[in-house]
């Protein structure tokens, strides 16, 4: 069953990134956004998929969205997306990867491992704002997300 998230729900969004600048501007535009959001941050793969481990076994606790860096330590980005992807109960999640890389290479390998949508993060801070505030309006308002199964 598909469902939009009401606006009036807190939207769970993951944001997997090591860079603080970067987490100082996603949380910032998140915040100045229309939509209820919660926002859990973890600096670098191994967490995320730490996470999810642990998780797996309540649905309740993932993410509606997860914004994934690729340039990530201990286990990069793409390392997460195809955890997250050959996973049943978790590969329905959105990963939006967000990234300062622009590489061939980088996009071609994410969309063959079923990323939802590549963004590269733009340069300037009123783009990036925008930027991230665009994905939460496409993700929460307009995209149906799959309802999580609680068993």
């Amino acid at each position: 069953m598909n469902i939009n998230i009401p606006l009036f729900e807190e939207v769970k969004i993951m944001l997997v990134e090591d860079n603080e600048g970067d987490i100082v501007l996603i949380k910032e535009a998140l915040t100045e956004g229309k939509i209820k959001n919660s926002l859990t941050v973890l600096r670098d793969g191994a967490q995320a998929i730490k996470y999810f481990t642990a998780t797996m076994d309540t649905p309740e606790d993932f993410p509606d969205l997860v914004l994934l860096d690729i340039n990530l330590p201990k286990v990069d980005g793409k390392g997460v997306l195809e955890f997250i992807k050959t996973n049943d109960k978790i590969k329905k999640i959105p990963v939006i990867m967000l990234t300062s890389s622009s590489s061939y290479d980088d996009i071609t390998d994410s969309y063959n491992l079923h990323a939802n949508c590549f963004i590269t993060k733009p340069v300037h801070f009123t783009a990036f704002i925008e930027v991230v505030q665009k994905i939460e309006n496409f993700w929460v308002s307009i995209v149906k997300l799959p309802t999580q199964q609680v068993s």
